[in-house]
């Protein structure tokens, strides 16, 4: 057997990770630290040491250029800080000595400060820039941990533009939920309308709105792919190169069970008897040729022990799925860690689309989820899931928690459903309501 040298390459493998984990604070460092000098060097090579000029309305396509490579750089120092921040929350003392022991170096105090410095002067003065060019979407709304360490010049300035951001936000949505006045909202909207259009500024504001609204959608769209590909990725690269080497090493010994509970080996017995039964029974009636008492035992010998190999791996897959899906929601709430930029722009663009859809289209929604969660074929659907879930993890399929989930979840999510369009949906849309009504009766 291949133990010692699986042992060593699971090993060797963990190790290269762990230099790699210990490393990324210093190579998120760097990169954000290269990313600003390029700003920094168009700068000096193009606009005499000054501030890169990112008005798009009164300029070429010149500074168009310079404003995309501006936006690309400072999307690199956002992500890399981010990263640099984050990541070293979980090195401590333990790190340290572990960096020593197996040579890694790790980037000293001193030099962190001044690298932090540098990003810091060079990059805050493209903060406060127009709405045509949104420098808050390419800082995170936290880019240090601690206030009195380096970095809090950006960190101040972003978190009161988030403030006036969802002050903002708040007016706009009070606006849109009163719905008390003395003239009617149709003949108040008709005047804006025709004010706008009277504006000579108007299709400047189109085209700043329009780009918003681009900005965004390809926001949101971006954060909602993240949200599926990035735990997938982790679940699958944990499970091939991890957590599978680790449970193959320890599960692959005869005297390890081959079922993990009891549903799985009554299975194999079902599956097992209905072999032999049908192997005496094609042998009676004579579809395949005569075989002897001893040569049915070989064969039904021969299917158990490819059963028990099959349900062996599916053992060992089980067990690997609960580690591997442990990464994936640790995955998860990292990615939601370090997205509130993110989260608060996709609460915006769910706003957005659900003010955009028309009364029946939102009565038409409520009542699929609805139905589909909380509706009266809900409970089937309820129970394969359930039975799924515990079939992934390899956990025994308990009847009496299924039922008992089945008979209070749906009940909790039906209640949240009735609350939300009491309270919110009916303010904001009551003629949305209606139509749910009508066509929930």
């Amino acid at each position: 057997m291949n133990n010692p040298s699986l042992s060593q390459k699971v090993y060797s493998n963990l190790v290269s990770l762990y230099k790699w984990y210990l490393q990324t604070p210093q190579r998120s460092l760097y990169a954000a630290y290269a990313a600003a000098l390029k700003i920094k060097q168009i700068e000096d090579e193009y606009f005499n040491g000054n501030k890169i000029n990112t008005d798009l309305t009164t300029s070429g396509s010149v500074n168009v250029f310079f404003a995309s490579d501006l936006r690309q750089q400072l999307k690199i120092v956002r992500m890399r800080l981010t990263e640099f921040n984050y990541s070293r929350i979980f090195l401590n003392e333990s790190n340290q000595k572990g960096a020593k022991k197996y040579g890694v170096e790790l980037i000293t105090a001193a030099e962190v400060l001044a690298k932090l410095q540098i990003i810091d002067t060079i990059t805050t003065k493209y903060i406060d820039e127009s709405d045509d060019f949104d420098i808050r979407e390419n800082f995170p709304t936290s880019l240090v941990n601690n206030a009195n360490e380096p970095g809090t010049i950006i960190q101040s300035n972003i978190r009161s533009q988030n403030l006036a951001a969802n002050t903002n936000s708040n007016t706009i949505q009070s606006s849109k939920t009163n719905t008390t006045g003395v003239l009617p909202r149709s003949i108040l909207s008709t005047i804006s309308r025709l004010q706008v259009e009277l504006d000579p500024n108007a299709e400047q504001d189109v085209v700043q709105n329009f780009r918003k609204a681009q900005r965004r959608t390809i926001i949101s769209v971006r954060f909602i792919l993240l949200l599926i590909i990035i735990p997938i990725l982790a679940h699958q690269v944990s499970k091939a190169f991890v957590v599978g080497p680790i449970v193959d090493h320890f599960r692959n010994q005869e005297t390890v069970d081959i079922f993990i509970n009891a549903e799985m080996e009554e299975e194999a017995l079902v599956e097992l008897q209905r072999y032999e039964e049908r192997l005496r029974f094609q042998n009676l009636i004579g579809l395949k040729s005569p075989l002897s008492t001893t040569e049915i035992e070989q064969e039904v010998r021969g299917k158990a022990l490819e059963l028990a190999e099959e349900y062996r791996g599916e053992s060992r897959n089980a067990i690997k799925n609960v580690f591997s899906d442990m990464m994936s929601v640790i995955a998860f709430i990292w990615l939601l860690l370090i997205s509130k930029r993110e989260i608060a722009i996709f609460k915006d663009f769910l706003d957005h689309v659900v003010y955009g859809l028309s009364d029946s289209a939102k009565a038409f929604i409520i009542i699929l989820f609805t139905d589909i969660f909380v509706g009266f074929h809900s409970p089937h659907g309820w129970e394969v899931i359930l039975e799924g879930v515990s079939r992934h993890w390899g956990l025994p399929g308990s009847h009496s928690f299924i039922y008992l989930f089945i008979a209070t979840f749906p009940v909790i999510l039906d209640t949240i459903f009735k609350y939300w369009i009491f309270r919110y949906l009916n303010r904001v849309s009551p003629s949305a309501v209606a139509t749910y009504r009508n066509m929930n009766e």
